[in-house]
C-alpha cells in the first residue's frame, strides 16, 4: 500500500480518548448501509434547523438526545458524528414519533434512529450489546409465551425512573388481576398462553425477517436458548399434527 493511499484513507479517533480508531472505510460503509435502507428516502426530506422536534420530544427533556442532530448529521453526511451518536444517542429514542408529527419538513427523526439502531446491529457496534442486554429476559418471555413481559417482571428495581409512580408497583397484582373478566389473565406468570401453532409461526415470521440473526449478533447465548425453545416447540407442533392425522385416519 503506497503512501498516497494511506493519505486517501484517514483514520478517526478522539486524540485524548481511548476509543480504537475507526478506518474511514468502515464509517462509509455505515452510511451506504443507513441510507440504503429502503425507508430512508421516506424518512428524510431536508432540515430546515428550526429545532421543533426537539422542543417537542420527551426524551430530549432528560437525555442527551436531540432529533435535530440526528436529522443534521444525516442529511450534511457526518460520518463521523453518525457513528458517535449510534454508539448511545439513537438509544435514547422512545419511538413516540412526536419529532415526525410536528416536523414541517415531514421528515421522522424516529425513523431515522429506527434505521440506524438496524445498521448499528448489522454492524455488530458495542453499543448494541449494552443496552439491549437487559431485555433479554423480556425477549426470552416473547419467545417462550408470546407475551412481552408479566406482571411479576415488574419490581421497583427494574424501573428506578418511575419517580412517585414506582409505589403502584406494592398494590396487590393477584388481586387486581383475578378482578379482570378474563380467566387466563388470572395469574402473574403470564398475561395470555399464546397457543403452539401461534408460537411456530412467531418463529417463522422471525427466522425469514432476519429478527434471530440479527439476536445471534447481540447475544449468542440468548439466541442458543431461543433455537432450543423453537426447536421444543416445532417438535411439539409436528406431534400434535401426527396425532390429528392419526385419528382421521382411525374415523
Amino acid at each position: 500500500m503506497n503512501a498516497h493511499t494511506n493519505m486517501s484513507q484517514p483514520k478517526v479517533a478522539d486524540p485524548v480518548s481511548e476509543k480504537p480508531v475507526v478506518a474511514y472505510e468502515a464509517l462509509e460503509q455505515i452510511f451506504d448501509d443507513v441510507r440504503g435502507h429502503p425507508l430512508y428516502d421516506h424518512e428524510i426530506h431536508g432540515c430546515l434547523n428550526c429545532g421543533i422536534c426537539t422542543a417537542t420530544c420527551p426524551s430530549a427533556q432528560y437525555y442527551d438526545y436531540s432529533p435535530r442532530e440526528i436529522v443534521q448529521l444525516l442529511w450534511t453526511e457526518n460520518l463521523e458524528g453518525i457513528y458517535d451518536a449510534m454508539h448511545e444517542k439513537i438509544w435514547a429514542c422512545a419511538q413516540c414519533y412526536t419529532c415526525a408529527a410536528r416536523c414541517p419538513f415531514e421528515n421522522s427523526p424516529g425513523g431515522l434512529v429506527m434505521i440506524l439502531r438496524e445498521v448499528a446491529i448489522k454492524h455488530e457496534l458495542p453499543s448494541v450489546k449494552e443496552v439491549l442486554r437487559p431485555f433479554s429476559r423480556v425477549l426470552l418471555k416473547v419467545v417462550s409465551t408470546g407475551n412481552q413481559l408479566a406482571p411479576n417482571m415488574i419490581t421497583r428495581e427494574a424501573f428506578p425512573d418511575w419517580g412517585p409512580n414506582v409505589a403502584k408497583v406494592d398494590a396487590p397484582l393477584m388481586v387486581l388481576r383475578k378482578a379482570i373478566p378474563m380467566p387466563t389473565m388470572h395469574t402473574l406468570d403470564t398475561a395470555w398462553e399464546v397457543n403452539l401453532r401461534t408460537s411456530v409461526e412467531l418463529y417463522t415470521i422471525w427466522e425469514a425477517t432476519g429478527v434471530l440473526k440479527q439476536l445471534e449478533q447481540v447475544d449468542e447465548n440468548l439466541f442458543d436458548v431461543v433455537s432450543d425453545v423453537m426447536e421444543e416447540k416445532r417438535d411439539e407442533w409436528e406431534e400434535w399434527l401426527e396425532e390429528q392425522e392419526e385419528e382421521d385416519d382411525d374415523d
